[in-house]
């Protein structure tokens, strides 16, 4: 069975724009937080943004004129990504799109149900909102944009989304649905999401607590990024070979026992043994003890990066895998383990084998 690999990746995030910006900003430390405006209808505190993000500045007038920011941060993130792997992977019907969110644009979905009951009739609503109020509508409009002809799928899975969209792109790419796939997450910061994130429930604010001081006070943040996931020995040399990913659900409310046996799972799928594991990178919702437990603790583990770049869920993973990949060249041929676990019981892991060259 041929090996899944990835060969190229892009965030942007807090840090700025591209992979370069986002490792330099980890070696820096956390990236600015910016506080709401006075007088602005915001909850209190800040959030990680893109820094100077327009979207029509970016990507034009023609099409945007309803688009949200989240597809905004996406198209800019392909592009970015494309180019960066020479522009052949566009405009190809055998290039396929995973893309992870939580619920898509949530000011969207907003917006519209607003305008239904505020409106004179329930049916005078803005209709170029509506493409942008499901979930798949920027997967979508990156497909469109880009010529991505091959398969497109929308996930959404918590935290550990990007992980699974990992573990889908395998899945295209071993029964030969696509030669490469783009996979990854976006999440916007609207005025929506920062008073749902407010307004969260008591348990999943006891939940962030428990993963440390500062994950509990993590403000929000917004972040795109993409892996471009391709069989090994093609055209472009790999970063990083894509091992196993495991899921599980801790239905009885215990992520530990769900983590640890994801973890073990992992572990005797692949042969890798505990202490061949040379990174960690954690979702920083209290899985540290469960890995080191299982890990012996040996392994080097990386900052969590919703203290660096705030609460971005859904791209949590993906900015881990990110992570990974900026250390890779210090780690050639070693093995990392990629954490996650979400408030409402999603769990799951990937091994990656860094490349050695």
């Amino acid at each position: 069975m041929t090996a899944t690999v990835i060969t190229g990746w892009t965030a942007i995030s807090a840090y700025g724009y591209g992979a370069a910006a986002f490792a330099d900003g980890l070696a820096g430390g956390p990236a600015r937080l910016t506080e709401a405006p006075p007088g602005t209808d915001l909850p209190p505190g800040g959030a990680f943004l893109v820094p100077d993000f327009d979207l029509r500045g970016r990507l034009g007038r023609k099409g945007t004129k309803a688009m949200d920011r989240g597809t905004g941060l996406a198209l800019t993130a392909v592009a970015d990504l494309i180019e960066r792997t020479g522009g052949d992977i566009a405009q190809r019907a055998d290039t396929g799109l995973v893309l992870g969110t939580s619920f898509g644009s949530t000011e969207s979905m907003m917006e519209f149900t607003r305008q239904s009951l505020t409106g004179e009739r329930p049916w005078f609503v803005d209709p170029a909102l509506m493409p942008y109020g499901v979930m798949n509508a920027t997967a979508g409009q990156c497909a469109i944009w880009h010529g991505l002809r091959g398969p497109n799928a929308t996930l959404a899975g918590g935290r550990g989304t990007a992980l699974l969209g990992l573990r889908y792109a395998r899945r295209l790419l071993r029964n030969n649905r696509a030669a490469r796939v783009l996979t990854g997450a976006v999440e916007d910061y609207s005025r929506a999401r920062a008073w749902l994130w407010e307004q969260r429930p008591e348990a999943a604010r006891d939940e962030a607590a428990r993963g440390g001081a500062a994950r509990g006070e993590a403000a929000l943040g917004e972040a795109a990024v993409m892996l471009l996931v391709e069989p090994a020995g093609g055209p472009r040399p790999a970063l990083a070979e894509v091992l196993t990913v495991e899921s599980r659900h801790a239905l009885d409310g215990s992520p530990a026992v769900a983590l640890a046996d994801c973890v073990r799972s992992a572990l005797k799928f692949t042969g890798v043994e505990p202490d061949q594991v040379a990174l960690v990178s954690t979702s920083g919702a209290g899985e540290l003890e469960t890995v080191g437990d299982l890990l012996g603790g040996r392994a080097r583990v990386l900052p969590v990066l919703a203290d660096l770049v705030g609460e971005t869920a859904a791209v949590s993973a993906a900015l881990q895998v990110a992570a990974v990949l900026v250390e890779a060249p210090g780690h050639r041929g070693q093995i990392a383990l990629v954490t996650s676990v979400d408030t409402d019981g999603p769990v799951a892991c990937a091994l990656l084998r860094l490349a050695d060259v």
